[in-house]
C-alpha cells in the first residue's frame, strides 16, 4: 500500500483502541472492505457504501467471516445493480 495508507492504518488502529473492540484490520481485510464499499457505491448508490460496510460488520460481529459476508453483499449488489432491474 502507498504512502497514504500509513495514515489510514494508524487511524484504524487508533479507532480500534478507542472503541476497545480488540479487532485489527489487516491489509487483506482492508482490501475486502474497500472493494465492498466500491461495489456498493457503484452498483447501488454512494450512500450504500458505509451502510453496507456496517451491515457486513454486524454479520462479522455475529460470527460470520468477513470474506463470506462481503461476498454475499457484493453478489447482491451486483445482481440488483444490473441494467434492467429498475
Amino acid at each position: 500500500m502507498g504512502e497514504d495508507s500509513v495514515g489510514l492504518q494508524e487511524w484504524l488502529d487508533a479507532l480500534s483502541d478507542q472503541l476497545d473492540n480488540g479487532y485489527r484490520i489487516d491489509e487483506e481485510s482492508m482490501h475486502i472492505l474497500l472493494d465492498l464499499a466500491r461495489d456498493a457505491a457503484h452498483e447501488i448508490t454512494r450512500p450504500a457504501a458505509p451502510l453496507t460496510a456496517f451491515l457486513v460488520g454486524v454479520s462479522v460481529g455475529r460470527g460470520e467471516s468477513l470474506g463470506a459476508a462481503a461476498a454475499k453483499a457484493t453478489e447482491l449488489a451486483q445482481s440488483m445493480g444490473e441494467p434492467g432491474d429498475d
